[in-house]
């Protein structure tokens, strides 16, 4: 029987600690724009909004692990429009409203809650809750549609570190802009995905490497998820370490360093 901890411990073991410890400073101080950049962007049309928000779901890989663990094991059109469709809906309302409303929390603690998402979906798909809990999976579309208003209240949380103007009309034009880019940015990934997963799916290997797949599904859902933990102890206790920040930031790559050391040494002996 899988032991659901048992890659828990892979995970943190000493190489693989250092690794993803070295990635967490840049993703923890990558929220911050310029004075100037808040300006040319105010100054800027409303495609410039539209190409934010396309760059934004391209590169927002919480997003795109979590839909690729929808549309996984989906083999027609139409339940990857219908699950897609409920996941859009769910994040465009968050994403309106909470933006338009000034209605914010956390970025780092959101993110964190949408980490969970892509580990939630990792373990469906390898049939976790029948595994572990005994219990039907929860109802999918239901599961889509309510993180997909986390994941819009993830996009607004970031959007709204933007500078979106003082005029109601011009300011919900910029979010509608913006929204429009994530849907552009969200076809052009799901098509790569639908694509890959479609050819992948007629040879043997995805009945083999299915389960490892999801699995590594669960463990990117849990690196995102202490990144953000870590970018939410710099972000609201920046005082709490006992070294300045830029120093904090050589730890972690001093840490690789010296376990590579160390594992050199071993390999050695």
């Amino acid at each position: 029987m899988f032991n659901f901890f048992s890659p828990m411990k892979t995970f943190f073991s000493r190489p693989l600690m250092g690794l993803w410890l070295c990635a967490l400073p840049a993703l923890a101080w990558a929220h911050g724009i310029s004075d100037e950049d808040r300006q040319r962007m105010l100054d800027g049309s409303y495609l410039q909004y539209v190409g934010l928000g396309a760059s934004h779901m391209l590169t927002g890989y919480d997003h795109l692990l979590f839909l690729f663990g929808v549309v996984f094991f989906l083999t027609t059109f139409k339940d990857i429009a219908k699950f897609v469709t409920a996941f859009t809906l769910g994040h465009c309302i968050t994403l309106i409203l909470a933006t338009y409303f000034k209605i914010t929390w956390n970025f780092y603690l959101v993110d964190a809650i949408i980490a969970l998402s892509v580990i939630y979906k990792g373990l469906d798909n390898n049939g976790g809750f029948q595994k572990h809990f005994d219990m039907k999976s929860p109802n999918l579309l239901v599961a889509v549609f309510g993180f997909g208003l986390l994941h819009g209240f993830g996009l607004s949380t970031r959007l709204q570190q933007l500078p979106l103007g003082d005029d109601p009309v011009a300011m919900l034009w910029r979010i509608l802009s913006f929204n429009v880019g994530v849907e552009v940015g969200q076809i052009a990934a799901l098509s790569v995905m639908v694509a890959v997963l479609a050819l992948w799916r007629n040879r043997p290997s995805f009945k083999r490497f299915s389960h490892i797949a999801n699995l590594g599904l669960m463990y990117a859902g849990f690196y995102l998820l202490f990144t953000q933990l870590h970018g939410y102890q710099h972000d609201s206790q920046p005082d709490s370490f006992r070294f300045p920040v830029q120093e904090h930031q050589h730890i972690h790559e001093d840490m690789v360093i010296g376990n590579t050391t160390d594992d050199s040494r071993n390999t050695l002996k």
